[in-house]
């Protein structure tokens, strides 16, 4: 039976990611089940390899990327919410969240006290945060501060508690305006990555921030994470840093010679300093 039920999950289109999350959240409840309420004799949840997601390797932009496809917003409105996106690595329901008061003065931290959900069939849920590390507050770097003011000057209500980023009546944002509003496909496809979803906004800072050489516990706290498994997804190599880390071998490589090639002519002693491995 729960074999037959994860196959028609995916062969009904569900994507193998969502289906994993699913096979886990079913295990789970059946361990209790079988463990600890003793309803069942065991978990009927056996299926090798079903709770792995194994996601195609998603998109990072550079910050020249970024900064374009802010740019490219069809409705103004929506450039600071892809900066900030992007730059503070804040969830969809986290973002359209925030209000006012969650904004520093400055702009140069926000507040994060809660998400939006949306429920299939009801309006937008205000509701806690997933975890208690979700609850944070979260540096902006002062390259975004200008436009995440003139933003709050141009589109936010004036009390403490108007919602940041909203639809033109002042409604809370919904997921499925975002991007006919603000020709997301055109614009995705412009600055070359045409398969380019929101959520790899969030991906890209937190990559990003990888980079800064910051430590795990640091991008934890940012990324609202309270496992080091998610911040630790993030710390791979990429071809960038590759570049970098091949950049940096070479330049020490060239000032071992420098050094070798000085003692050859003090002493020559041609090639000894550096042996060959």
């Amino acid at each position: 039976m729960i074999r037959q039920w994860r196959a028609r999950l995916l062969t009904a289109g569900v994507s193998e990611s969502m289906t994993a999350k699913a096979y886990r959240l079913l295990r789970a409840v059946l361990m209790t089940a079988a463990n600890e309420d003793r309803i069942i004799p065991r978990n009927p949840c056996q299926v090798r390899g079903a709770g792995s997601e194994n996601p195609d390797e998603r998109p990072v932009l550079t910050v020249a990327q970024v900064f374009d496809l802010a740019s490219r917003m069809a409705d103004r409105r929506y450039r600071a919410f892809v900066l900030l996106a992007a730059f503070a690595t804040l969830r969809w329901g986290e973002i359209t969240a925030l209000r006012r008061m969650d904004i520093a003065p400055d702009a140069s931290a926000v507040r994060v006290t809660g998400a939006f959900v949306e429920l299939p069939g009801r309006a937008l849920v205000y509701g806690p945060l997933k975890s208690r590390a979700g609850l944070r507050s979260v540096a902006i770097p002062e390259a975004i501060r200008a436009d995440l003011l003139a933003h709050l000057d141009e589109f936010t209500g004036s009390a403490a508690d108007a919602w940041v980023f909203t639809g033109q009546r002042g409604n809370p944002l919904r997921r499925g305006d975002f991007n006919p509003r603000t020709g997301w496909k055109k614009a995705v496809a412009d600055i070359g990555v045409s398969h380019l979803h929101f959520h790899d906004l969030r991906h890209t800072g937190n990559t990003l921030a990888v980079r800064t050489k910051a430590s795990t516990k640091d991008l934890m706290a940012r990324m609202g994470h309270d496992s080091p498994r998610a911040a630790l997804i993030y710390q791979h190599a990429t071809t960038e840093a590759s570049r970098e880390i091949t950049a940096a071998l070479s330049g020490l490589v060239e000032r071992e010679r420098s050094g070798a090639d000085q003692g050859d002519e003090d002493d020559g002693t041609a090639g000894a300093l550096v042996p060959a491995r």
